[in-house]
């Protein structure tokens, strides 16, 4: 995983996106540009991570009712080997389609700097979600934000380990 260090410009984006409107208008908008700046860059980059500066994955699972594979840039917080992902939904009310598929199948890949490793997923709970929430905050404050926002869900945090 890249080194994290966003500059000002970045840390102000991190900190627009955090807001409930902006935040509302990213949801809709921003896995289509993702998508985009993720082919252009061959899985490099993504309109988030350049214009946030945050580090950011491919989470590709398997559809948990459709058995299809399903690709989504996510923000990825690294950890040693593991990866943190925050089934925020940008503080929506909902939980994000990601959260059921890696619910349903843990198998699965992450892409990013344009390499992708197979990675076996698991929900975390207790002290030990509370730690891993505060290393992915530590990242992205804009999390504390999002869960001010949820009218009451419980955001859920996994913890994906490298399948070697």
């Amino acid at each position: 995983m890249p080194d994290y260090n966003p500059n000002i410009f970045q840390r102000t984006n991190m900190k627009l996106a955090s807001t409930g409107p902006i935040a509302k208008i990213f949801s809709y908008t921003f896995h289509h540009l993702d998508r985009t700046v993720l082919s252009l860059s061959n899985d490099r980059y993504s309109a988030i991570s350049l214009l946030s500066g945050l580090p950011l994955v491919t989470l590709t699972a398997t559809g948990a009712k459709s058995g299809q594979p399903r690709e989504v840039p996510l923000i990825g917080t690294p950890v040693d080997d593991e990866v943190i992902l925050i089934a925020s939904n940008w503080g929506g009310k909902k939980h994000p389609a990601w959260y059921y598929n890696l619910k349903a199948t843990p198998a699965c890949t992450l892409t990013h700097d344009g390499k992708t490793d197979p990675y076996i997923g698991r929900e975390v709970f207790g002290d030990e979600k509370e730690s891993y929430w505060q290393k992915a905050v530590a990242i992205y404050p804009g999390y504390e934000a999002y869960k001010s926002r949820t009218d009451g869900r419980e955001i859920p945090v996994f913890v994906l380990k490298p399948d070697n």
